[in-house]
């Protein structure tokens, strides 16, 4: 029965089923792009699409390709039609896959050489697809069989040469088979030929180190990133070519899907590849294709580090601001009731109160039971507390205090300190929460020049932004230098943690292979020796040092000798008593003499 069945399916139809059953067999779902219609059995799940114009079209190749059809057989008129909006649905959907396979057909098969299809190889959403596959008829004989170049584009080896038809088999409609059963689709991505590889990034320590003296790095480039890519060309045979914007650094995207830096670069297909810190941003993977995380980081601050108290302070320390307010309550409710117990006679009162609450004798214990009782249980009072005191005073004159420190994020956003970096790609990863307390830290947060926070970070008056990677060390900018850092002491609490990627345009041919590279790094153990590698040779070990120890190298002096600066608080308050004293001496004199002269 189905031989019986072939003697009626055209030429072009037997082919294309041979194709279906030796190459999309495994296909999740297949779209027929096509204008008439095929009389083949599809033995997987598909969909037909009839094209008429350009607009619709995007439409219906992205319905289609949300549902997870990426594989397509196209028979138009105009097939350039076909690839615009192929390319539109790239940027558009949601949908990545980077073995995409795109199958043309000719549109009138008794057109020989159709210059219409090989057009398509020049066309620039061609550069972005390896599998890509032209049927051309070339003759019909005297017996009425037909001949079908099977065509790609060279897409590997150099540049100028990858737009170049590539003749890769030749089907015989009369015996049914192939001249040479050559891979049709032979671009698997394991041997690029020198094709070349636009990475995209900028020097950010340790992970992308650009401009090196070539006596110490031959290429002048390392870095834990760069090492990546580095191995996945010397995997795949491929050539480096950066592309630079170190002005605009990670960048950003604009609404016309244009961009600078980094990721303009990805977004304007000036670049295959970009790295350098580039971690899951949200808004980015919307519009390009991640590859699997390589490096996890967390980002944190160092602040400025918390001062010694300034010595008129020390006399007040050893009691709380809760201890203090009860301590005046205590005082006023004891003069209250010291008053009632004389009569309503405030004579005295307060003097002898405060003099029993710091065990200070008394003239006179009283006359009646009720003086008697409230004098004995401020005397109590007094003595508890006088003792309580005198060793808190003790413990802060030997022992340093010290200013509260900046330890999490609520401590930064209590102190309304600012922090800041030299791009506002540090709060990509948080510029969509709704938390009160991450809106009120991305609030805080300033993007300034290199220069500026370096002369800032004398100031004790900004947090610079770091990062803990995860063999120890720390990605800390050239403006945080060793200076600085004798001031400075690393949070406890990171404001968030991140996963490091690559990011790719959409679809990209280059993503799968990039992802069994990462993974098989990641089994070997080598992110974390490159990273030990790259920061012992290149990051200011001095500035590492001081980033690690910030919050140890000042509990080296505890306990310190007792020195002129410690009871500069008490004195103090002894000045400023014997000035009151003097003043309110004088007061009373002049008021004495107006009253005697009055008289």
């Amino acid at each position: 029965m189905i031989l019986h069945a072939e003697i009626f399916l055209f030429p072009i139809e037997i082919l294309l089923q041979t194709i279906i059953n030796e190459y999309l067999n495994k296909s999740y779902c297949l779209t027929l792009v096509t204008e008439t219609p095929f009389d083949i059995v599809i033995p997987i799940s598909f969909t037909y699409i009839i094209p008429y114009e350009t607009g619709n079209l995007t439409n219906q190749i992205l319905e289609v390709s949300e549902m997870g059809c990426s594989d397509y057989i196209v028979k138009m008129r105009e097939p350039k039609k076909f690839m615009v909006s192929f390319d539109e649905v790239n940027h558009l959907g949601n949908t990545r896959r980077s073995d995409r396979k795109v199958i043309f057909l000719p549109y009138d098969e008794n057109q020989i050489g159709l210059q219409n299809l090989l057009d398509i190889l020049k066309m620039k959403p061609t550069k972005f697809l390896a599998n890509l596959l032209l049927v051309l008829p070339i003759s019909r004989n005297i017996s009425g069989c037909i001949l079908y170049d099977l065509v790609s584009h060279r897409f590997v080896g150099p540049d100028e040469k990858s737009a170049q038809p590539l003749y890769i088999d030749r089907w015989n409609s009369c015996t049914r088979k192939f001249e040479n059963n050559s891979n049709l689709f032979p671009h698997d991505m394991t041997n690029l030929y020198g094709k070349t590889l636009k990475v995209a990034g900028f020097t950010y320590k340790p992970y992308v180190l650009l401009d090196l003296d070539p006596t110490v790095e031959p290429r002048g480039r390392d870095g834990t990133e760069t090492r990546i890519i580095e191995e996945f060309c010397r995997w795949l045979n491929c050539t480096i070519e950066l592309v630079r914007d170190d002005e605009h650094q990670w960048g950003e995207i604009y609404e016309n899907n244009t961009g600078v830096g980094v990721i303009g670069s990805l977004i304007e297909d000036r670049a295959d590849v970009g790295i350098t810190a580039m971690y899951s941003w949200y808004d980015e993977y919307v519009v390009l294709d991640f590859s699997t995380p390589y490096i996890r980081t967390a980002v944190t601050c160092v602040a400025p580090s918390p001062r010694i108290l300034a010595s008129w302070e020390m006399p007040l320390l050893p009691f709380t601001l809760y201890m203090w307010l009860a301590l005046l309550f205590t005082l006023i409710y004891a003069s209250i009731a010291l008053t009632i117990a004389q009569g309503c006679s405030s004579d005295r009162v307060l003097l002898t109160t405060f003099g029993m609450m710091i065990t200070q004798t008394q003239y006179s214990a009283g006359s009646t039971w009720r003086i008697r009782s409230i004098t004995g249980w401020l005397l109590i009072s007094g003595l508890v507390l006088d003792n309580a005191y005198g060793g808190g005073l003790a413990s802060v004159f030997t022992v340093p205090k010290y200013e509260p420190s900046v330890d999490t994020v609520q401590d930064l956003v209590d102190r309304q300190l600012e922090w800041g970096a030299t791009h506002d790609a540090w709060i990509f990863s948080i510029s969509h929460s709704q938390e009160p307390l991450v809106k009120q830290l991305i609030s805080l947060f300033r993007v300034k020049p290199a220069a500026e926070l370096r002369q800032k970070s004398l100031t004790r008056n900004i947090a610079l932004s770091i990062e803990r990677l995860p063999a120890g060390y720390f990605a800390v900018g050239d403006y945080i230098t060793k200076e600085a850092m004798l001031d400075l002491t690393v949070m406890q609490e990171d404001f968030y943690y991140e996963q490091c990627v690559a990011m790719l345009r959409k679809s990209s041919p280059y993503t799968k292979k990039l992802n069994q590279l990462v993974g098989r790094l990641h089994e070997s153990g080598l992110m974390i020796a490159w990273e030990t590698q790259v920061s012992l040779k290149y990051l200011n070990f001095e500035v590492q040092l001081e980033v690690r120890l910030s919050r140890s190298k000042r509990d080296i002096e505890i306990v310190e000798q007792l020195s002129l600066r410690h009871v500069v608080g008490v004195f103090i308050i002894y000045v400023t008593g014997v000035i009151l004293s003097i003043l309110i001496c004088i007061m009373e004199i002049l008021v004495k003499r107006k009253q005697t002269i009055q008289e």
